[in-house]
């Protein structure tokens, strides 16, 4: 059986992570390209945006899993054959408590360490291009606007980074325009900000007070491009890439960087815990209920219902408890309401399926 839950548990997360990273890096991909960046970076986004995507499918996949193999069992008579051999409920859900436990590794692995490390990256990478000119505001054969008095066309880039033809209209002058066109051009980057050095041009520039127009041909001019580029200034760090430890201390440091509070901190930690093991007693849960009430040639479509209520209910709790702890610090064991009620309705279905008893004279007395 533990075979069989790990295969069925990999295809099913294969597919949910497949069909959520998707969606994602649909949306990703067009805000990427359209912005200039290369493939390689889309694919560095969705690399390290994909330990998130893991985390949010495994405990679903893990509990689709059990379901499943627990009714190929059923449907097969292999667990009726067990039960009828003297096999107890408690001794099949062995094999599920241990793939729960496999589960509860990895997502305590990826809360507690992959999770915060991707965005961290992440939120650092999206700094860096943040920063580049080149990727913002330089698409070769477009006109790009930084602003709206702002107008730049570069006609292509050559291997080395040569800007080849540009054309440059700063209109943010209220009585002044000018236009700079030169036949080549580099960015250069200094402690102040970018700079874009043109080579061989022209620059036009128009006085709308007295209507004249004057012409200046260059050899060289430097163009500061600092003030389209923002302020390099500490960013505001999410409190998701903090690891565990500093999330349950609270800082006042950490507190001010992220803008939040110790009710959040405490809320997000003790979710990292929560989860993994909610990600453990699903499993659980999934071959629980489907092993109540034995073999019936109706089916178990009555189960198969049943779990999925169990799964709206379970993300319910766990919303309003972290809702609870949110709002006051001294909640925050109602981050692991979801697990107390996981725990009594587990404790339940085996104490029902213990009893079969019960719904043969439940049968009998409808009868």
């Amino acid at each position: 059986m533990l075979s069989q839950l790990t295969v069925t548990f990999g295809f099913f997360a294969f597919i949910l992570v497949a069909v959520y990273w998707v969606n994602r890096a649909i949306v990703l991909f067009e805000d990427l390209i359209s912005d200039g960046h290369t493939a390689l970076v889309f694919l560095e986004f969705t690399a390290l945006a994909l330990p998130n995507v893991i985390l949010l499918v495994l405990p679903v996949a893990g509990f689709v899993a059990s379901i499943y193999v627990a009714n190929r069992l059923i449907s097969e008579s292999e667990m009726v054959v067990m039960q009828s051999a003297g096999h107890s409920a408690k001794r099949l859900m062995v094999p599920a408590l241990i793939f729960g436990v496999g589960i509860f590794v990895m997502m305590s692995i990826l809360s507690h360490i992959l999770v915060p490390i991707s965005r961290t990256a992440l939120a650092e990478r999206e700094g860096e291009l943040s920063q580049d000119v080149t990727t913002q505001f330089l698409n070769a054969g477009r006109f790009v606007h930084p602003s709206n008095d702002l107008t730049i066309y570069v006609r292509e880039f050559s291997e080395t980074g040569e800007l080849r033809d540009i054309l440059l209209t700063d209109d943010r002058s209220a009585n002044i325009q000018t236009i700079y066109t030169a036949n080549r051009a580099f960015l250069i980057k200094t402690e102040t900000g970018p700079r874009l050095v043109m080579l061989s041009g022209q620059t036009q520039t128009l006085n709308r007070t007295t209507d004249r127009l004057s012409f200046v041909t260059f050899t060289e001019l430097t163009y500061d491009l600092s003030a389209l580029i923002p302020s390099s200034k500490e960013r505001v760090l999410n409190m998701r890439e903090l690891f565990t430890p500093a999330l349950l201390r609270g800082d006042q440091a950490d507190l001010d960087r992220t803008n939040s509070t110790t009710a959040i901190f405490k809320a997000q930690a003790h979710g990292r815990f929560s989860k993994p093991l909610l990600g453990m007693i699903l499993p659980l849960l999934g071959v629980a209920v489907m092993l109540v009430g034995g073999f019936n040639r109706m089916g178990v479509s009555r189960q198969i219902l049943a779990s999925a209520v169990i799964i709206i209910l379970v993300q319910m709790l766990f919303n309003a408890g972290e809702n609870a702890a949110i709002s006051n610090p001294t909640m925050w064991p109602m981050i692991y309401l979801p697990i107390v009620f996981a725990v009594a309705l587990l404790w339940m279905l085996l104490f029902l399926t213990a009893r079969p008893s019960l719904f043969s004279k439940r049968k009998g007395m409808a009868a």
